[in-house]
């Protein structure tokens, strides 16, 4: 049973989440009070990951110049510039190999795994991602990984989709991001449209590392924005999918 005070949380959760809203008019309020992107990021840092391996990097970006020319790789979008900051979520392509190993010891330490556990992710986290020999070990993953799904259970290899599994990473990371950002009185707007290119040279970003989502946050210009929501009976399938939903 949930008791009153975790009730009242959770009403307060959710309208924290219902209110808050993609922002693209942002007031020209200069940089934020000192510490509080470190707060949004703290936030962001303590979302889930798969294998707790935290791939996602952010790159802030407040100098003037700066967000002028990212908001060019950013297809010319006004709110890049005009907000206080613009927060880059880049997800690490090489993340085993940057962050495994110092993970698993600080898990370890910690006691958040046993060491039955600690062996089970040796074996199958370097497979998982794995690319070798000769970076075509992708191949094999992506063609007989279907043809096992046929007699057994199979995971998804994150070596065949490294991108789509890098999104989803940092869509967990962003999303803790600008709820906080909402909790804090301000306004952020996800933005997926930007040159990745560009965005690489912008900021000047190394080999392996994708920019995957880009991020303004300030304070808006206006409060009184309304969005809408689809009904939730229809979009919510009990025990199995049911086709009712689309028609």
């Amino acid at each position: 049973m949930i008791c009153r005070m975790e009730t009242d949380d959770l009403k307060a959760f959710l309208e924290l989440a219902k209110s808050r809203r993609s922002v693209r008019d942002f007031a020209d309020q200069g940089v934020l009070p000192a510490g509080v992107i470190e707060q949004l990021l703290e936030a962001a840092r303590w979302a889930p990951s798969g294998y707790n391996l935290q791939p996602v990097h952010f790159v802030v970006v407040t100098d003037p110049d700066q967000k002028a020319a990212l908001r060019q790789a950013c297809m010319d979008q006004r709110q890049v510039s005009d907000a206080s900051a613009a927060v880059v979520f880049v997800g690490d392509r090489d993340v085993v190999k940057h962050h495994f190993d110092g993970v698993l010891s600080m898990d370890l330490e910690a006691g958040a795994v046993n060491s039955e556990y600690e062996r089970l992710l040796r074996r199958y986290v370097p497979l998982a991602f794995s690319t070798g020999p000769a970076g075509l070990g992708w191949l094999w993953k992506a063609t007989l990984a279907p043809l096992m799904g046929w007699f057994a259970a199979v995971p998804s290899m994150p070596a065949v989709h490294r991108r789509y599994w890098l999104a989803k990473q940092v869509g967990l990371s962003a999303m803790n991001f600008m709820l906080a950002a909402q909790a804090g009185g301000l306004a952020t707007c996800p933005m997926e449209g930007f040159d990745t290119r560009g965005v690489r040279r912008v900021l000047g970003l190394p080999r392996g590392m994708e920019p995957m989502l880009v991020v303004p946050v300030g304070y808006a210009a206006k409060t009184d924005l309304t969005k809408t929501r689809l009904p939730l009976a229809s979009l919510v399938h009990n025990e199995r999918w049911h086709e009712r939903h689309l028609r």
